[in-house]
């Protein structure tokens, strides 16, 4: 589960961390909307991005934000592709972790992977995907922070 389109530095991370094994990916990109504006401003401020957090307007929604993630996606898919490995996706809109809890049992997959940016808020309260994933769709579920897109690829994202 990702909401925005992974760099460089996460695909590689992914695509090598069970080694040579041959790994497929079930992407599901679920945008952040306005639901979660003073969530992502409390966010900002505690990484010290005050720019960020006093910005107006935000992420489009509804179907404003159908194309950016359809775009987002077709980018990620493309590069995890480039890389030899399988990978199909889907926007989600609606009950993200039902969707999730279904690609697992159909595909049966041995873990999810959910990238994203620190959300300390929801990560202290444990209402991040990550956490709230672990209580439901039965597999191990790894939580990695992804790179903003100018960082310097290092030892790849940080995993919590």
């Amino acid at each position: 589960m990702i909401e925005k389109p992974l760099t460089p530095a996460d695909v590689e991370f992914v695509t090598t961390l069970h080694g040579d094994d041959q790994v497929s990916f079930v992407v599901l990109m679920q945008p952040r909307g306005k639901q979660d504006i003073l969530l992502r401003a409390i966010d900002d401020v505690a990484l010290g991005e005050f720019d960020e957090a006093v910005r107006e307007g935000g992420e489009p929604e509804g179907a404003k934000a159908a194309h950016p993630a359809e775009v987002a996606l077709a980018h990620t898919l493309a590069e995890l592709r480039d890389t030899g490995a399988q990978a199909v996706g889907q926007v989600v809109e609606d009950h993200p972790l039902d969707l999730l809890r279904s690609v697992v049992d159909e595909t049966g997959a041995d873990e999810v992977i959910v990238l994203t940016t620190p959300h300390f808020v929801e990560e202290f309260f444990h209402r991040d995907w990550a956490s709230r994933a672990r209580h439901k769709v039965g597999v191990p579920v790894l939580k990695l922070f992804s790179h903003a897109a100018d960082d310097e690829p290092a030892d790849g994202p940080a995993a919590s």
